[in-house]
């Protein structure tokens, strides 16, 4: 069986360098055999994609490619903390989506994020989950997810 950086490369994916944290926390924190991020922005080399509102500014169909950046930013942040090859299980994924009043799309959003899990973890990648239609995010981005992994101790 692959180990999951084995699995990363198949896939032709790199992890990104961890996002410096805009605010006053740290990408990651363990706890027990637990790993929970941060919330974690779809940066590209420091920088947002793209700004605004799913469903005004910003496509659903964009959305949730930003999504999944932002997912691979989280396993960045695992991957520095503890190592990606220790994660036995995604637990949890919490994505927020920046919407328009009239935008009820975000399960769809939020994909981009499960989807990219399965893909990298198999079976292992299949998650519970919450999608979150909010007002506003920081550096008015258009998602923001979360990741709670468990970890071999």
């Amino acid at each position: 069986m692959a180990t999951t950086s084995e699995r990363l490369a198949e896939l032709g994916i790199t992890l990104p360098t961890v996002a410096a944290p805009v605010a006053a926390y740290v990408p990651a924190v363990q706890v027990g055999n637990q790993v929970w991020t941060s919330g974690q922005l779809p940066f590209v080399a420091g920088q947002l994609p793209a700004t605004g509102k799913v469903g005004a500014e910003v496509s659903p169909e964009d959305a949730a490619d930003y999504a999944r950046t932002a997912a691979l930013n989280a396993l960045a942040a695992i991957d520095a903390l503890v190592g990606i090859d220790n994660v036995t299980r995604v637990l949890k994924i919490v994505g927020f989506v920046a919407s328009s009043t009239d935008f009820g799309g975000q399960p769809a959003v939020i994909n981009g994020a499960s989807n990219l899990m399965v893909e990298v973890f198999g079976e292992a990648g299949a998650h519970a989950r919450s999608a979150v239609g909010v007002a506003e995010l920081p550096l008015n981005s258009p998602v923001e997810v979360e990741v709670i992994v468990e970890v071999a101790s």
